[in-house]
């Protein structure tokens, strides 16, 4: 692509603008050797909305995929150019500035951009080395103490690059949510695979390099970087952003072999690089082996994102992991998300600070149980007495609409929240929405009846295809689109609504939409 028009390059649904409108106003425009290369491959995000700023991302990457893990860059600090404004053109900025990218940080760039109006849009756009960035779209979210406008949020996880292409985040662009959540596994930390889709590169990753090798390969996508560019996200991990179904310090089995040293150092590679390639503030950066990542994150008075870590603080799977029957799991010393982190939630909770509290987490929360009894010791199963913790405290702080936001198990899942699972006429507590992958495990099958749905008569739909949630939320009800994506072996497939519920304001549980 020329330098001209990788200058005025915009991504997604976004419109390209003229050469003379994309000039950077007041800030000085370098110029640039023929031969410098085009350093914004990774495309432009932006994330954790308040009301008056927004975080915005990029990483100079002008060769994502080289194997030292630094994009190609040079040994050296890099000044980066940032701007806000109302317009896509740029005619009126109401914040800019400049901030290094650093060597030691991949160049990743994490800037907060304060000053803003809340409840409004906004378009960023970076420049460096004599090129100006993509476009990218966000918006603040609302005044405390307001409810501001009904809005949409997306949430999606599991994008094996592997098994298929992204053509679900693709779709969610095309949706222009307000808000967009990943719940977990964006990146997958095994080696290339023969008969894949596409193919990652090397063997499994477990440097530094390796990690922010991984990201550059996921983030070359289009369609990924058109989900990043058309909302701001908010992000979780859950396991393979580290290594397959770890527990705080404890791996899941020894391959590849590595000495204690050598997996306190890997997860430590793996939290800094999910750390410079998401667009979080920086309360969220890395300090030794852990990260923190639980956090709260306010829409108004109209909802509050509680976001969990269900990884770093977690008891190990009871049982030797796996589908188990196993007594166990009821232990009340067990706990899925540490002590200090449930507390946390449950204070929060009882704060009752929006109408609608959305839990924002990894793995499977309700009960699902097969005929011989067994369940997943590494979801919310495999941790009973903690499950029932939260639930209690639900009940007891008199939660009014508890929405649990779930990924990780490749299906679409609609549940409702039971106060006793083995009563089925027991209460209705809240609602849990389970995302399937974006891509991983394949294609699917059309599938829509209930695995086990007679010995668990609260899970109310299932589809095995791969795509999204869409939600539209308002003070009186949320509506929750299942969206489905027929083939991701194929690129460019169209999104269908497979089911949509509506939770009632003070009603929990599902209702047909």
């Amino acid at each position: 692509m020329s330098h001209l028009s990788r200058r005025i390059f915009v991504l997604g649904s976004l419109t390209t603008a003229g050469v003379a409108a994309l000039e950077l106003g007041a800030i000085a425009q370098p110029s640039a050797a023929a031969s410098t290369p085009f350093p914004f491959t990774l495309g432009v995000a932006s994330g954790e909305p308040d009301g008056n700023s927004v975080v915005l991302w990029t990483r100079l990457a002008p060769a994502p995929t080289n194997a030292d893990g630094q994009g190609g860059m040079p040994n050296a600090d890099v000044a980066v150019d940032w701007q806000v404004s109302t317009n896509q053109n740029f005619t009126t900025l109401v914040s800019s500035g400049t901030l290094t990218a650093r060597y030691a940080q991949a160049h990743a760039v994490h800037v907060l951009a304060g000053g803003l109006a809340p409840d409004a849009e906004y378009y960023y756009r970076f420049r460096a080395q004599g090129f100006i960035s993509p476009v990218g779209r966000t918006r603040t979210a609302p005044a405390a103490g307001t409810v501001g406008r009904d809005f949409t949020m997306a949430f999606a996880s599991c994008a094996h690059y592997e098994h298929g292409y992204y053509t679900a985040y693709r779709r969610m662009a095309d949706d222009r949510p307000d808000l967009i959540l990943h719940l977990g596994d964006y990146i997958y930390e095994g080696a290339a695979t023969a008969g894949g889709v596409r193919q990652h590169l090397g063997s499994e990753i477990v440097s530094l390099a390796d990690y922010r090798r991984r990201y550059a390969l996921y983030r070359s996508d289009p369609d990924l970087q058109a989900a990043h560019a058309i909302a701001p996200w908010l992000v979780v991990p859950d396991d393979h952003e580290v290594e397959n179904n770890y527990a705080n310090m404890v791996r899941a089995d020894s391959s590849p072999a590595l000495t204690a040293a050598q997996w306190t150092a890997r997860r430590s590679a793996a939290y800094q690089a999910y750390f410079e390639n998401m667009p979080l503030r920086a309360a969220a950066t890395p300090s030794g082996n852990s990260i923190p990542l639980y956090r709260r994150v306010r829409w108004g008075t109209l909802a509050t994102f509680h976001m969990l870590d269900t990884r770093q603080f977690r008891d190990d799977q009871a049982c030797g992991d796996g589908l188990k029957v196993c007594a166990d799991a009821d232990l009340p010393s067990r706990s899925i998300t540490g002590g200090n982190q449930e507390t946390w939630l449950l204070d929060g909770l009882g704060q009752h600070l929006s109408t609608w509290d959305l839990i924002g987490q990894q793995v499977f929360f309700a009960r699902n149980v097969n005929s011989a009894g067994a369940m997943n010791m590494d979801a919310w199963d495999g941790y009973r007495a903690s499950r029932a913790r939260i639930q209690q405290g639900i009940i007891d702080r008199g939660v009014r609409n508890p929405v649990v936001l779930t990924g990780d198990v490749h299906a679409s899942w609609g549940n409702d929240l039971k106060a006793d699972y083995a009563n089925a006429s027991s209460a209705t507590i809240g609602s849990e929405l389970v995302c399937t992958s974006i891509s991983s495990t394949g294609n699917g099958s059309a599938t829509t009846t209930i695995p086990n749905g007679s010995l668990n008569p609260h899970l109310r739909f299932y589809s095995d295809r791969r795509g999204y949630v869409r939600t539209h939320i308002t003070p009186s009800q949320l509506t929750a689109d299942f969206r489905s994506i027929a083939t991701v072996t194929e690129h460019g497939a169209p999104a269908t609504t497979a089911r949509s519920f509506v939770i009632h304001d003070g009603i929990p549980g599902l209702a047909d939409a």
